[in-house]
């Protein structure tokens, strides 16, 4: 039985699909940029356009991955704090 805060594990399968299409796609947009009938200095600031576009990319998922994780952190120590009043609210108890 899996724990409902445990994050699932990717398989291998998955993760080589995944880099192995993230270096494809860099490299054919690349080869792309490179044969362009365009001067250098325009080959040269779509490369960069293309850098700055992946490396954002990155620090974007970063930045949702980590928001989405503080929130599950938030929501575990609410339910711990529910948890913890109803174990100790007692129906019956008189009220003082």
């Amino acid at each position: 039985m899996s724990r409902p805060d445990m994050q699932p594990t990717h398989t291998g399968a998955w993760v080589a699909q995944t880099w192995i299409s993230f270096v494809i796609s860099i490299a054919v947009t690349g080869v792309g940029v490179y044969c362009l009938p365009v001067d250098i200095w325009i080959k040269g600031f779509m490369a960069m356009g293309i850098l700055f576009t992946v490396g954002s990319t990155f620090s974007l998922a970063k930045t949702v991955r980590d928001q989405h994780e503080s929130q599950r952190l938030v929501k575990r120590i609410d339910d711990a704090r529910v948890s913890k009043y109803i174990a100790e609210h007692d129906p019956l108890k008189e009220a003082a």
